[in-house]
């Protein structure tokens, strides 16, 4: 009878470990090099003349996969990369769903933005004019990286544990609003306090340890541009370094950075190794301060994903004649562009009235949403959707899962500019974005956020 006793109640206690560890979420991280082996042609700036020739850092592809418990997972892939297209992306969430069974709004695909990274896919190809050895380079390295992400992917799966998931939100200065305040100007007017325009200077916080509360992971964003160097050596620019010192302060731990709402928004001053350096431990600061103080538990046991491709139009489109026209510019970007849509007119296509711009919304617990937003997004778009869903727990991601072009709100778009327009000569888009652009964007994020709460 004691034997019988004894027995039902170790089988009890087991039955307890089981359900506790049930009951827990769990997080996998994982890191892999992504770093080109071959001198290749580097994405960002259209001013470069030759392929990359020296390192600085290597760039870094990490992955972090949560699962509540309740059971639904989630997976952030970072990348030390300007973006990705659309084609590549969608190539690489069919590999991800058929090794690890994950649907395309369970998978977040975010870059860091260096200037300092490969030309990958089509994303800015119409940028450059290339020789076929360096296209070839191009597509051999896209093909590389693919299986480089479902291996780092596939690694955090295996090392799914026990988790406690906490977060916060700490601040980080140096972001300023390129729009409105001139570079060669910027020590005068910030010594001054006179900086203008509007910046998101916030730093959420995802802190993730294991069951003996060790940290073992922590992600984190920012709203600026990596575009401290512009050189030829591969690096992480400030991001890069950011996560390079986390690291080396919590041995053992994988930091992922992905990038908010920066695109109107550059570190000033920039241009040196040493200012990539002293903006990445200014960020790798704000994040220990933040780690360092009592953070938000994450409460609930649910983890919703979802996402939709909405219809964002442009305005007004070029005519034939208007493209034949271009096609003869001095300008080699216009030129380009507009031999490009010939061509798909030729083949009997027709210019596209709309683009599919991807929207992805997750709800962490009963907490947190966080949105994820495709393109270079200018902050009007995280201030007001931290202010209009839900204050304090609210984040937005940028440049994810398709860097198709640059995503200005509507006072931006009638202010004009590189960031209201122009830059869609180098995306090689038809036209600018219709004055629609905003409210289509924003109203799609609602609903999502609606539907996962």
């Amino acid at each position: 009878m004691t034997r019988l006793l004894l027995a039902v109640a170790f089988s009890l206690l087991g039955c307890c470990s089981l359900s506790a560890q049930e009951k827990s979420w769990q997080a996998g991280l994982a890191k892999i090099v992504i770093t080109p082996t071959k001198p290749m042609w580097m994405s960002g700036y259209a001013s470069r003349t030759k392929p990359a020739d020296g390192k600085i850092t290597e760039l870094w592809a990490k992955a972090c996969l949560l699962k509540s418990p309740a059971g639904q997972q989630a997976l952030v892939i970072s990348l030390d990369l300007v973006g990705v297209d659309r084609k590549l992306a969608h190539e690489i969430l069919a590999k991800l769903e058929g090794k690890l069974n994950l649907k395309p709004e369970q998978i977040a695909l975010a870059t860091s933005h260096t200037h300092s990274g490969p030309v990958v896919g089509n994303n800015l190809r119409s940028m450059y004019v290339l020789e076929p050895i360096q296209q070839k380079l191009i597509d051999k390295y896209t093909s590389w990286l693919q299986d480089r992400i479902v291996q780092v992917a596939d690694e955090a799966r295996r090392n799914l544990q026990p988790a406690k998931l906490s977060w916060t939100i700490g601040q980080a200065t140096f972001a300023v609003n390129r729009r409105n305040n001139k570079e060669a100007d910027i020590e005068k007017i910030r010594g001054e306090g006179t900086l203008q325009g509007p910046v998101d200077h916030d730093v959420p916080v995802l802190a993730i340890r294991d069951a003996k509360d060790k940290l073992v992971g922590v992600l984190f964003g920012y709203a600026c541009h990596a575009t401290v160097l512009s050189g030829y050596d591969w690096c992480g620019d400030y991001p890069g370094f950011a996560m390079g010192m986390l690291e080396q302060d919590y041995p053992g731990a994988i930091a992922i950075f992905w990038a908010g709402c920066g695109a109107d928004q550059n570190p000033l001053p920039r241009r040196t190794v040493a200012l990539a350096k002293k903006y990445g431990q200014e960020l790798a600061a704000s994040v220990n301060d933040a780690l360092k103080k009592p953070l938000t538990p994450l409460k609930g046991t649910e983890l919703r994903t979802v996402q939709a491709e909405v219809a964002v139009p442009y305005d007004v489109l070029p005519s034939r004649e208007q493209l034949a026209k271009d096609a003869l510019s001095t300008n080699r970007y216009a030129a380009a562009r507009a031999q490009l849509w010939l061509d798909r007119l030729a083949k009997g296509e027709k210019l596209p009235e709309t683009y599919p711009y991807p929207v992805q919304v997750w709800r962490l617990g009963d907490d947190l949403t966080w949105v994820t937003l495709g393109g270079e997004v200018v902050v009007d778009f995280s201030l007001r959707l931290k202010k209009e869903l839900t204050p304090g727990k609210t984040w937005v991601m940028g440049y994810a899962n398709d860097v198709m072009a640059y995503i200005p709100s509507l006072r931006v778009l009638k202010e004009g500019g590189y960031e209201g327009g122009g830059a869609m000569l180098y995306y090689g888009l038809p036209a600018i974005w219709g004055p629609q652009v905003e409210e289509v964007i924003v109203e799609a994020v609602r609903k999502l956020a609606k539907s996962v709460r």
